[in-house]
C-alpha cells in the first residue's frame, strides 16, 4: 500500500509548525556545545522511549519493536515507558523538559501535531518546532466498525437509521474523532462523539452496544474483523487497502475523508546533531531487518521512514488540510472532550 501526503496545495496557516533544516539527515555543525559526551554517545547509559499510550496499542507495540531493535546496535538498554493521556500530550510535555542528550526519546503520534491543535485552545497545542525529529516511522489507517448485530453495514444504513447515532472515538483531538465527524457531517448523519482512551476500549464499547459505531486503527481492529467479531463499514484510507479488499473507502463512497495516523521518533529540542545522526542510523538498521518489516506487515503499517525535514512537511500539510475541512464543514473537535 502506498500513500501520497500533502498532494494538494492548501493555504498556509502559520501555526508555528515552521519547517526547519534537517539535523539528522543532512549532518551539520554541532556548535560550541559539542563535546566528548556527544561523540561517545550513548556512553553506556540506558535510553528511555516514551509511548504516550497504554500498553498493547499500536503506539506501544511500535515503541517496543523499535526499542528491542536498536538495543543491540547502540549497546545499551533501551526501554519503553508508557505515559498515556491526552493523545500523547502528557508524554510530549514531559519529553520537552528532559535533557537534550539523546537518553530520552518518544514515539510521537502525528495526530497530536495535526489534529489535536484543532481541538484545544492555542495555548494548549503542542508545537513540533519545539522538538527534534529523529526519524519518521510508519503510518496506518482508520476503519469504521460496528457490531455484527447492529443492523448497519453501509453508510446508507447509517443515514437511514432514523435517529441520532453515537460514535466511539479513541480520544478527543484524534484521527478517530476527526474521521467520523467529517463523515457524519458530509453524509448528513446526526451523531454524538463518545471519547474513550484508545482503540481497545473503543472496540469494547462497539461490541457491547455502548456506541453504534467506532473508528479504530486497522492494525488494532483487523484480528476481530477477521474473526467476525467486528464488521467493517468503510476505511478512511485514500486508497482501498490490499489487506481489507472487500471494504470500500469513504472516498470511494463519495466522502472526502482521507484521515490517517503517523508516527515518528522525537527527541528534546537542542539534542546535538551528532547524536541525532547516530540514532537515525540505528533506527534505519532496524527498519531494514526482515523481523521489523514483518512486524509492519503483521500490524498493517505502511513504512514512512523519512528524515526530519520531510516528516515536518508532511505533518504541516496534514494540519493545513484538516483545518480547511473542519472549517468547511463547521466541525468543532473540542465537542468530543
Amino acid at each position: 500500500m502506498t500513500r501520497k501526503l500533502g498532494a494538494r496545495r492548501w493555504v498556509a496557516l502559520g501555526l508555528g509548525f515552521a519547517l526547519v533544516a534537517p539535523l539528522a539527515a543532512c549532518g551539520g555543525n554541532l556548535g560550541g556545545g559539542a563535546d566528548a559526551a556527544a561523540k561517545d554517545y550513548p556512553n553506556g547509559d540506558a535510553i528511555t522511549v516514551y509511548a504516550g499510550a497504554d500498553p498493547g496499542g499500536s503506539t506501544d507495540l511500535i515503541a517496543r519493536a523499535l526499542a528491542d531493535g536498536v538495543t543491540g546496535d547502540l549497546g545499551v538498554a533501551v526501554t519503553v515507558e508508557n505515559k498515556p493521556g491526552a493523545n500523547g500530550a502528557l508524554a510530549a510535555r514531559e519529553l520537552s523538559g528532559k535533557k537534550a542528550n539523546g537518553h530520552t526519546l518518544m514515539v510521537y503520534n502525528g495526530s497530536l501535531a495535526y489534529i489535536t491543535p484543532l481541538a484545544v485552545p492555542p495555548k494548549q497545542a503542542i508545537d513540533i518546532a519545539d522538538y527534534e525529529v529523529v526519524t519518521g516511522v510508519s503510518q496506518d489507517d482508520y476503519v469504521l466498525v460496528t457490531a455484527p448485530g447492529s443492523g448497519f453495514g453501509t453508510i446508507e444504513d447509517l443515514k437511514r437509521a432514523g435517529r441520532p447515532l453515537t460514535y466511539g472515538t479513541t480520544g478527543a483531538g484524534t484521527g478517530s474523532q476527526l474521521a467520523q465527524a467529517l463523515l457524519f457531517a458530509q453524509a448528513g448523519i446526526g451523531g454524538t462523539a463518545v471519547p474513550f482512551d484508545g482503540g481497545s476500549p473503543t472496540m469494547t464499547a462497539v461490541l457491547g452496544g455502548q456506541v453504534d459505531v467506532g473508528a479504530v486503527q486497522l492494525g488494532e481492529a483487523n484480528e476481530q474483523i477477521v474473526a467476525g467479531q467486528l464488521k467493517p463499514i468503510v476505511t478512511f484510507a485514500e486508497r482501498r487497502p490490499s489487506y481489507l479488499p472487500g471494504t470500500p473507502t469513504a472516498v470511494e463512497e463519495g466522502y472526502q475523508v482521507p484521515v490517517q495516523q503517523s508516527r515518528a521518533i522525537f527527541a528534546p529540542k537542542g539534542t546535538p546533531a551528532e547524536i541525532l545522526q547516530k540514532l537515525r542510523m540505528a533506527f534505519q538498521k532496524v527498519f531494514a531487518t526482515p523481523a521489523y518489516q514483518k512486524f509492519n506487515q503483521d500490524n498493517l503499517l505502511t513504512p514512512n521512514e523519512v528524515d526530519g525535514a520531510e516528516l515536518r512537511r508532511q505533518w504541516t500539510a496534514n494540519l493545513e488540510r484538516y483545518r480547511a475541512v473542519t472549517e468547511q464543514f463547521r466541525i468543532d473537535l473540542g465537542e468530543g472532550e
